[in-house]
């Protein structure tokens, strides 16, 4: 899986080097082709900031990426919680099923507007996404500050709270044949750990503890 360029997605910032938004995503679309047709892509991750709220602009965007995008795999994951507030929820999945859209299942802080609710829902019948960012409510507004990387994404999940997700999955495969599980909790390297252990939870098959770094002065590892 790739993220989509963030130009593609409104999060760039200054002069785009492209001259116009279709140049921007046909350079995209021929450098991911290489990856589609080696089998190497799972999906392109269209991830949008938390100023893409619910208006009828944004759909319009996504409508047009979608078209730009066609024959990709895509996901699609908001940072606004307008897209899921009310009735706006089921339309909001409805579309994504219309679309063709892999909706990003989030485990998230609940922050105010700029995060989405848990919404265990598939909107596709081959696959479904989940991304696990943390529950760092106190870092997750901390873009923009200086140190932003280190604290957004640092939190590590508990036992209880992995229990918690493996009944999730579970009630996420009786509605698509495959799901996808991204940890995102990395600005404290606590991805790989809970990946691991939630693996193991899920009787799937663990990897090997790599081996340590051998001593450049003598036998045995460092």
């Amino acid at each position: 899986m790739v993220k989509a360029y963030q130009g593609m997605t409104g999060h760039a910032r200054g002069k785009s080097p492209y001259p116009d938004s279709r140049t921007m995503f046909q350079v995209f679309r021929e450098s991911a082709e290489v990856l589609r047709q080696a089998g190497k892509l799972s999906a392109v991750l269209f991830q949008y900031p938390p100023w893409f709220d619910c208006e009828r602009k944004h759909v319009d965007i996504l409508r047009r990426t979608r078209e730009w995008m066609d024959g990709f795999p895509l996901a699609l994951e908001f940072r606004h919680q307008s897209w899921f507030a009310g009735e706006m929820r089921e339309k909001t999945l409805a579309f994504m099923k219309e679309e063709g859209w892999i909706h990003t299942v989030c485990d998230e802080p609940q922050a105010g507007e700029g995060s989405v609710p848990l919404v265990l829902e598939a909107t596709r019948e081959d696959v479904s996404l989940v991304r696990l960012h943390g529950r760092n409510a106190s870092g997750w507004h901390s873009s923009g500050q200086p140190n932003w990387r280190e604290v957004r994404y640092l939190y590590r999940y508990s036992d209880e709270e992995l229990e918690e997700w493996k009944e999730h999955i579970g009630k996420l495969l009786e509605k698509t044949r495959e799901c996808w599980v991204i940890f995102n909790n990395n600005s404290g390297g606590d991805a790989a750990d809970n990946a691991i252990q939630l693996m193991d939870k899920l009787g799937m098959k663990t990897p090997e503890k790599p081996p340590g770094q051998l001593s450049l002065f003598g036998e045995g590892e460092l």
